[in-house]
């Protein structure tokens, strides 16, 4: 019994060995150029080509830069896979190398080793011939030709330059639009102020100046800081003519210093105090007030002016006549 087992195993052994060996029988290699004779420094094509069946897998080989001597490998393409049309089971890989020789000779390329399921197989030899150039000794010698003289005319130098010429023609093109805009864009209207009519007393010029300036729109047009200091300066005069203090050129604080000693309600104080700080915050400090702030100041510089006007009462001794 065990006998007949050994002499089973056997010839299941010998058998897949033969069908093995039968693929590997299926693979062919071989090795060709492109150009067999080439003259020195021209380039040409080397190429390992593997018929194979489609399923098995084989390993080309791994060249260095140089294949033998004096003759150069300058570049590795890609493997190149094509089906057998008359033999679907079979493809056909071809694997190519650029190469190239600077030193005249024939030079043998070995074969080169292919690695298969079935081993190790070989390709063809090749003989490269690599020729040098062939100088006429029979014709003269002449003497090195001189330049040509090429014409360069305006359209050549337009197309050199075309870059240049469309950034200087986008710049004129805007010098043009500023000028024409500057020129028809529409004139501010210049605002006259109001000149003071003598005799009138220091509210009545106030409340107008107040009056004029909120018809002039200027916080509604953006010019918040413009407003703000017109404001002020109209207040800071009120105070000056109303109060006889000096007002120009002083601080928030040094103003309220003056008015200590000056009959003037709480309410009426903390509405000026909170015109002047806001007008400070807005021209020193870059404070924006939304707009009701706005409108809010103008009325309460109105409401002071209007609450503080002097009565027409006689002077004390001091100049200043009965506040409220």
């Amino acid at each position: 019994m065990k006998h007949r087992f050994f002499n089973y195993t056997l010839v299941f052994v010998l058998l897949c060995g033969f069908v093995y060996k039968a693929g590997a029988q299926n693979i062919q290699v071989e090795a060709k150029l492109k150009q067999y004779t080439i003259r020195i420094g021209d380039q040409t094509k080397l190429f390992l080509s593997v018929h194979q069946p489609a399923k098995q897998h084989v390993d080309f080989p791994k060249l260095a830069d140089t294949l033998v001597s004096k003759v150069q490998i300058v570049n590795v393409g890609k493997a190149d896979t094509t089906t057998d049309k008359s033999d679907p089971g079979n493809i056909t890989v071809i694997q190519s190398y650029t190469i190239t020789s600077f030193d005249a000779g024939t030079y043998t390329i070995p074969p080169f080793s292919v690695g298969t399921p079935g081993g190790v197989l070989k390709t063809n030899e090749l003989t490269l011939q690599v020729e040098t150039v062939k100088v006429d000794t029979t014709k003269a010698i002449y003497d090195i030709k001189q330049p040509l003289a090429v014409s360069y005319t305006f359209l050549d130098w337009l197309k050199d330059n075309w870059l240049w010429v469309a950034l200087g023609v986008v710049v004129v093109l805007g010098i043009i639009g500023l000028i024409w805009y500057l020129t028809k864009r529409p004139k501010k209207e210049v605002v006259v102020e109001a000149v003071e009519q003598p005799g009138l007393p220091p509210h009545v010029i106030a409340i107008n100046k107040l009056k004029e300036l909120r018809e002039r729109k200027l916080w509604q047009e953006g010019e918040i800081k413009q407003y703000y200091i017109e404001l002020s300066d109209i207040l800071r005069e009120y105070l000056e003519k109303r109060y006889v203090i000096k007002t120009h050129e002083k601080t928030t604080d040094e103003i309220f210093d003056s008015l200590k000693r000056i009959s003037i309600t709480a309410e009426n104080r903390k509405i000026l105090k909170d015109i002047l700080v806001l007008s400070d915050l807005v021209k020193f400090a870059k404070e924006k007030p939304l707009p009701p702030e706005n409108e809010q100041c103008m009325d309460n510089a109105i409401r002071f002016v209007s609450a503080t006007q002097q009565d027409e009462l006689p002077k004390n001794k001091e100049g200043v006549k009965a506040d409220v």
